[in-house]
């Protein structure tokens, strides 16, 4: 995985002490606005087989083209159509894209500090709970760029 470069001075990112999060569980990181959840071939086949259904069935039904890219659609309320709407849980967790597994440590969660207290605001896991490492923060954020 590439590496989050340290500042241009040569000093570790603003988060080098790490930063907490544990998941609550809530379900508001998979709705609440209209977004995108990018995907790509490999996580539309993985999904595919834990719905028993082909990629082709499972891209026509979930998936929209924007632009060059490929998205997880949105209920009307801008849910996620993945999100079971009772239980807010997700119902391919296991196979759930990158994305998803990665938050939420994105690229733009932890450029600043402000941007970092902007998700804490949004996300009640989000700087609470377990310490993650530097290096699992920017292991994360590599991953996509969001």
């Amino acid at each position: 995985m590439a590496k989050i470069p340290a500042k241009s001075d040569g000093s570790e990112p603003w988060y080098a002490d790490g930063l907490q999060f544990t998941c609550t569980g809530c379900g508001d990181c998979c709705g609440g606005g209209p977004g995108y959840v990018w995907v790509n071939q490999a996580e539309i086949d993985a999904i595919a087989a834990r719905m028993e259904m082909t990629p082709a069935a499972f891209e026509k039904k979930y998936v929209k083209q924007i632009g060059v890219r490929r998205s997880i659609k949105e209920k009307r309320n801008f849910d996620c159509v993945l999100l079971d709407s009772e239980t807010r849980k997700c119902t391919v967790y296991e196979q759930r894209p990158r994305q998803c597994r990665t938050w939420p440590f994105w690229d733009s969660t932890i450029r600043t500090p402000e941007d970092w207290q902007a998700t804490c605001d949004v996300c009640p896991g989000s700087g609470k709970g377990k310490l993650y490492s530097i290096e699992t923060i920017q292991e994360q954020a590599a991953v996509i760029r969001i």
